[in-house]
């Protein structure tokens, strides 16, 4: 099971009915936080989640309202007296960036490790699950995320039998370990099935559309994506500032093959983003104008 969570929606400034950007996701008692614009904390509390137990916060890209949230979430972790390490990721620059930001939280009772992005795409490893950052096209060096949750494949307990494989090591096998005992080496493909299909989910947000976003996408099980501008008129303001239009991104969904599309990160002048999802349906049909708090479950297939 995986708990996505749109937290805010906003783009450039905060409105009293729309916090700036955030996505939360959690899997497996892990949780991850992606851009943590201002409003962030509240938005966590509006949803009866704690900061205290996210594990990793990633960075599209260093603009305020992506990443002003951070000193004060990070004093808010400190004083709920937090002891385990927290992970940052985000472009080149990273450490300079949070470095600046700690002038007003300094002293804090648990380590910052930081990794920044050096390469055009680059995976991430964590237990149980990977994320995956691709550059995009923005005015400064952004990127967008996949978190992937990989399932395997269905434990054979005939084949194990026939195999005469020790009872006390399926579960190990069953986890993908390979395992030794009395002179025979057990793999976990000598019990397990074809691999069966896991979780995706992609966001991406402050860009022009790229090619980048459609391949990233694909097999995503949930594609949230930018939607800056809804008013037709607003093509050339987008292409100026490089952000995308919510005809755009359904584009991109409808190329990615994504069952569902959610549109975030709205102009502050686009008070009624659902006024125009008319016309962004006869693109993709399964695009929702995403508010607040939107939050999804996401299940594995049952096979």
């Amino acid at each position: 099971m995986l708990d996505v969570s749109l937290l805010g929606t906003g783009g450039m400034m905060p409105l009293p009915y729309r916090w700036l950007t955030s996505l939360m996701l959690r899997y497996n008692g892990k949780s991850i936080l992606i851009d943590c614009g201002e409003g962030t904390q509240i938005a966590l509390r509006e949803k009866g989640w704690s900061p205290n137990p996210i594990d990793i916060i990633c960075f599209t890209h260093y603009h305020a309202d992506h990443i002003s949230g951070l000193p004060g979430m990070l004093l808010t972790m400190g004083n709920a007296e937090r002891r385990e390490p927290l992970l940052l990721i985000g472009p080149k620059g990273l450490v300079r960036v949070v470095n600046a930001l700690r002038v007003i939280a300094p002293e804090l009772p648990f380590e910052i490790q930081c990794r920044e992005i050096a390469q055009e795409e680059e995976k991430f490893s964590f237990d149980g699950f990977q994320m995956k950052a691709f550059k995009v096209n923005h005015s400064v060096v952004c990127y967008g995320y996949s978190l992937m949750v990989e399932r395997g494949g269905r434990f054979d307990r005939d084949r194990a039998l026939q195999q005469q494989i020790p009872l006390k090591l399926w579960s190990r096998l069953q986890k993908g370990e390979t395992v030794s005992q009395d002179g025979m080496v057990y793999t976990p493909d000598m019990v397990l099935g074809a691999p069966r299909k896991g979780l995706k989910v992609t966001y991406c947000t402050d860009t022009r559309p790229v090619d980048s976003i459609a391949a990233n996408a694909a097999g995503s099980d949930l594609l949230i994506l930018e939607g800056m501008y809804g008013e037709p008129d607003k093509l050339a303001k987008a292409r100026e500032n490089k952000h995308m239009t919510m005809y755009e991104a359904a584009k991109l969904a409808r190329a990615a093959g994504v069952p569902q599309l959610w549109l975030t990160h709205y102009s502050p002048s686009l008070t009624h983003p659902e006024e125009y999802l008319g016309d962004v349906k006869k693109i993709f049909p399964n695009t929702i104008a995403a508010r607040d708090g939107r939050t999804v479950e996401l299940n594995f297939d049952e096979e």
